[in-house]
C-alpha cells in the first residue's frame, strides 16, 4: 500500500449527501452512541467465524468496504487479507474516527478512510477488484441503486459481497406475542426510515436485478440453548441490545405502550435462561461484475 499510516480524507459534501446525513429520518436506525459502538465492535468479534471466514482477499487486490461505520469489521477483514489495500468508507465523520482509532488501536496498516456516500462515491469507474458490504442496505432507501452505483467502481471479474440480518428470522421458545411485538417495531421504525429489516432475504434478487452474475446466498445461522452458552451471551449482548436501543422512539410514535415492552424484552430474554431457546439468520451474498 503506497501509504504507511493511516489516513481520514473528508471530502465537500454534495448537497445530496448533506440532506442524506441530516434527514429527520436518519438512516441509521440505531443511532450512534458509544453504546452502539460498543455493540457493534462485541458484534463483530462474536459472528467473526459466522460471516468472515470464507472472505479473503489476494495479495495486491484493491478492496472497497462501503459504509465501514466503527470499523467493527474492517478490523477482522484487514487481518484476513493483510496484503490486500482497503478503502473504508462511511458517511458519519464521527464514525469514521471511531473506525480509525479502532484500527490504528490493532496495529493495522493496509486500511485508508474516506467519508463518502454510498450513493455517490468519490471513485472513477472500474477502481477497485472487489467490494464489501456488511450490515448497510438495510438502513438505504433505494439498496439497488446503492448496488448500481457500486458496480461501475468495480473492475470485470471483480467481486463484491454482502452481508445482511433479516429480522424475520428471529425464532425461539417460549413463543411470545410481545416478543414479536418488540421486535416488529424495530422493524417498523426502519421502514419509516427508508430502511427494510427484513432485507436478507432480498440478496439474491437485488445482486441481479443489478446485473451481477454468479450470485451465490449462504444462509449462516445462530442456534442458541444452554448447550451454548457463548451464543446466548451474543442473544442477549447482539440482538436483544439492538432491539432494546429503540425502546424511548418506539414509546414516542405509540408503536407500543411501556407495559408491553417491558414484557416483551423480559420474554425475549427469557428465551436465553434454562430451557429457552433463540435463533436467527444472516445471508451473506456474493456476486460478479462480468464487464
Amino acid at each position: 500500500m503506497k501509504n504507511e499510516t493511516l489516513i481520514v480524507s473528508y471530502i465537500k459534501l454534495t448537497n445530496h449527501e448533506t440532506n442524506y446525513m441530516n434527514s429527520p429520518h436518519n438512516p441509521y436506525v440505531h443511532g450512534r452512541s458509544d453504546r452502539e459502538a460498543e455493540r457493534l465492535n462485541y458484534q463483530a468479534s462474536k459472528l467473526a467465524e459466522l460471516l468472515h471466514h470464507d472472505t479473503r482477499y489476494s495479495p495486491g487486490s484493491r478492496v472497497l468496504e462501503a459504509a465501514c461505520g466503527v470499523g467493527a469489521q474492517t478490523t477482522i477483514l484487514a487481518k484476513n487479507s493483510a496484503d490486500a489495500e482497503f478503502v473504508s468508507v462511511d458517511i458519519s465523520a464521527e464514525s469514521l474516527l471511531k473506525a480509525k482509532l479502532r484500527v490504528s488501536e490493532e496495529g493495522i496498516t493496509n486500511v485508508t478512510f474516506l467519508q463518502a456516500d454510498v450513493y455517490q462515491v468519490p471513485f472513477g469507474p472500474e477502481t477497485f477488484d472487489h467490494i464489501f458490504v456488511c450490515f448497510l442496505l438495510e438502513h438505504l432507501p433505494d439498496p439497488l441503486l446503492s448496488l448500481t452505483c457500486m458496480k461501475k467502481i468495480l473492475r470485470p471479474g471483480g467481486t463484491i459481497t454482502f452481508i445482511e440480518g433479516d429480522h424475520g428470522s428471529a425464532l425461539f421458545f417460549p413463543d411470545s406475542r410481545d416478543a414479536h411485538k418488540v421486535i416488529d417495531c424495530l422493524v417498523h421504525l426502519q421502514r419509516e426510515m427508508g430502511g427494510n429489516a427484513l432485507i436478507g432475504r432480498e440478496l439474491w434478487h437485488l445482486m441481479t436485478d443489478a446485473g451481477f452474475t454468479k450470485v451465490a446466498v449462504s444462509p449462516r445461522i445462530v442456534y442458541a440453548d444452554e448447550s451454548r452458552p457463548e451464543y446466548v451471551e451474543g442473544v442477549k449482548n447482539i440482538f436483544i441490545a439492538m432491539v432494546e436501543g429503540v425502546r424511548e422512539l418506539a414509546i414516542a410514535r405509540r408503536l407500543v405502550d411501556n407495559r408491553t415492552w417491558e414484557k416483551g424484552i423480559r420474554d425475549l430474554y427469557r428465551t436465553t435462561q434454562q430451557d429457552g431457546t433463540f435463533c436467527y439468520t444472516f445471508f451473506k451474498a456474493t456476486g460478479t461484475r462480468e464487464s
